[in-house]
């Protein structure tokens, strides 16, 4: 809606008019009733003012006198005097002759060096061999090999030794040619003597034959 129509509205109008009409039965009604005769009389009444003074404020106190502190007098120095030079008194001192005091001589501490055991001796083999006889024959060659033709052979025995080196029994390992010699090697190694160790042992010997 634009200016020109609202100025043309007739509802705008009729609040203006009635605006109107209702400030004026208001001022009506006011003279009528003495409303305003007594404001009037209120208006009349003289008016008085107080005026209000400026509070003044004591003023400030004075600085305190400011303390003049004077230097110190310098004091008069006296002129210095050296003390007079006493002597000092020489004591003489007779040398003190000591007597030499005995030197002890210390001997040097010697340790002892440490106490190796020597080694056990190594175990002895359950049979002995290269055992040497200290007495005793060699089986003689049999004659009845030298019949057979048999010029040579070889028996390995082995000896049971007791604690005094005597031979207790003799049993043949093995023989070249086998049962030619062994009675032989038997009868003549039961006779032979070895070195009493205090134990027993046993010893394997190698007797060879040959015809001379």
């Amino acid at each position: 809606m634009d200016y020109a129509r609202q100025q043309r509205d007739p509802g705008r109008h009729a609040i203006g008019i009635a605006f109107v009409v209702l400030v004026h039965a208001l001022v009506i009604y006011a003279l009528m009733t003495g409303l305003a005769r007594h404001a009037v009389e209120v208006i009349k009444k003289p008016l008085s003012a107080t005026i209000i003074e400026e509070l003044k404020l004591p003023p400030p106190p004075p600085p305190p006198p400011k303390k003049i502190v004077e230097p110190p007098k310098a004091m008069p120095q006296q002129p210095y005097v050296p003390p007079p030079d006493v002597p000092v008194p020489t004591q003489t001192v007779e040398p003190v002759i000591t007597a030499p005091s005995a030197v002890v001589p210390v001997e040097p501490h010697v340790i002892a060096p440490p106490v190796v055991e020597p080694p056990p001796p190594p175990p002895k083999p359950a049979i002995r061999r290269g055992v040497k006889r200290l007495s005793g024959d060699y089986p003689e060659f049999p004659t009845a090999a030298i019949k057979k033709g048999i010029e040579k052979g070889s028996v390995v025995a082995r000896l049971s030794i007791d604690e005094k080196g005597n031979v207790t029994d003799v049993s043949i390992v093995s023989a070249d040619p086998r049962g030619v010699f062994d009675r032989n090697v038997i009868e003549a190694l039961k006779s032979w003597k070895f070195s009493a160790e205090g134990e027993k042992y046993i010893a394997e010997i190698e007797i060879g034959f040959k015809v001379q």
